[in-house]
C-alpha cells in the first residue's frame, strides 16, 4: 500500500480519522445546554449526532460519485435537481400541517424526491442522445423548475415561510429515533453496492470509451450507481433538508489528498463528510446563545470561501 507524507499509509490514515470522528461524537454529546437531562440527551442529541454523521457520509459519498462519473470536480449531490424535488414535498407537508406527525414531512419529501428521479431518469431514457451529459443536463432544468415552484408555493403560504426556509437550510434538532432506524439501512445498502462498482468506476474516469475497450458495460454501471445515489440523496434530504458544500467539498479535498481510486476516495470521502457535518452541526447549536442555526448557514459559511478559492486557484 502507498505511503503517504509523513509515511503513515492510507490505511492509517483510514483508521485515525474513524478514532477522531468516534472522539468528536463523544465530544458532541457533552456540548451545548449546560444542565441536559438525561431523556434530552438519550432522545434528542444523541440522535441528532447519529443522523449529522451518516447524512455528512452519504452527501460526501454521493458527492464523490457525482464528480467521478460526470468527470466533474464542481459537482455536487444536488445538481440533479432531487432536492429541489425533496424540498418541494416538505413544503406541501408544511403548508397541509402535517409537520407535527411522525414522518410527517420525511414522507412527502421522499415521495416527491422519488417523482422527480423518475421524471430525470424517463427524460433521459427517450432523448435521442444517450449520454451522462444529457442526464446532467436534464437535472439542471429541473432544479431551477423545481426552485421557482417553491418560490411560488412560499409567497402563496406566508404562514408557513419560515418553517420552509428553515427546512430547506437543514436541520437535524427534529430527528428522531425512527427516522434514523429507517435511514441506517438505506444507507448501509447503498454504499455496500457502491463500494462493490469502485473498480468499474475507476475505469469510467478515464473516459466511456474507454471504459468500454476494457470490457465495462458502462451504460448499465453508470445507471445502477446514479440510482443508488440518487436514493441516499433523497433519503438524506427527506429526513434533513437541504444542507450544502458537504458533498462539493470533502471529495474534492479527498481527492486532493488521497488520489483518485474510487475505492480509497469514497471511504476518505465518508469519513471527511461525518465530520464536517458533526462540527457543523455541533457549531449551529452553541455559537449563538438560545438559539439553533440552521447547519446549511455553517456549512455554506466554510465550504463558499473555500469553493472560490477553488475558481480562484485552478
Amino acid at each position: 500500500m502507498k505511503t503517504l507524507s509523513g509515511g503513515l499509509t492510507k490505511k492509517t490514515h483510514l483508521i485515525l480519522l474513524f478514532f477522531l470522528l468516534l472522539a468528536l461524537m463523544v465530544t458532541a454529546v457533552f456540548i451545548g445546554a449546560e444542565h441536559s437531562t438525561k431523556f434530552m440527551i438519550v432522545h434528542l442529541r444523541i440522535p441528532r449526532i447519529i443522523m449529522s454523521v451518516f447524512a455528512g457520509a452519504s452527501l460526501a459519498l454521493c458527492g464523490a460519485v457525482f464528480q467521478t462519473i460526470f468527470r466533474n470536480p464542481i459537482c455536487d449531490p444536488y445538481i440533479l435537481g432531487i432536492s429541489s424535488g425533496a424540498s418541494i414535498g416538505a413544503a406541501l407537508a408544511f403548508i397541509l400541517g402535517l409537520d407535527f406527525y411522525l414522518f410527517g414531512v420525511t414522507s412527502f419529501a421522499l415521495v416527491t424526491a422519488f417523482i422527480t428521479l423518475m421524471l430525470l431518469l424517463g427524460i433521459t431514457r427517450f432523448s435521442k442522445i444517450k449520454s451522462t451529459y444529457i442526464m446532467l443536463l436534464a437535472g439542471i432544468s429541473l432544479n431551477f423548475l423545481l426552485a421557482s415552484a417553491l418560490t411560488l408555493l412560499m409567497v402563496l403560504n406566508h404562514q408557513e415561510m419560515q418553517k420552509i426556509i428553515f427546512w430547506t437550510m437543514g436541520r437535524f434538532a427534529t430527528v428522531s429515533p425512527y427516522e434514523i432506524f429507517f435511514y441506517v439501512p438505506i444507507f448501509l445498502i447503498c454504499t455496500f453496492f457502491t463500494f462493490i462498482l469502485s473498480k468499474d468506476l475507476n475505469l469510467i474516469q478515464l473516459g466511456e470509451m474507454q471504459a468500454k475497450s476494457l470490457g465495462v458495460n458502462t451504460k448499465k454501471i453508470i445507471y445502477i450507481t446514479l440510482l443508488l445515489s440518487s436514493v441516499l440523496i433523497a433519503t438524506t434530504v427527506s429526513i434533513c433538508g437541504v444542507i450544502g458544500f458537504i458533498g462539493l467539498i470533502t471529495p474534492h479535498l479527498a481527492r486532493i489528498l488521497w488520489g483518485n481510486n474510487t475505492k480509497h476516495l469514497f471511504a476518505f470521502s465518508i469519513l471527511l463528510g461525518a465530520i464536517f457535518m458533526l462540527i457543523a452541526d455541533s457549531l449551529a447549536r452553541v455559537l449563538v446563545a438560545n438559539t439553533e442555526l440552521p447547519v446549511g448557514s455553517i456549512t455554506a459559511l466554510v465550504g463558499a470561501p473555500y469553493f472560490i478559492y477553488l475558481i480562484a486557484k485552478k
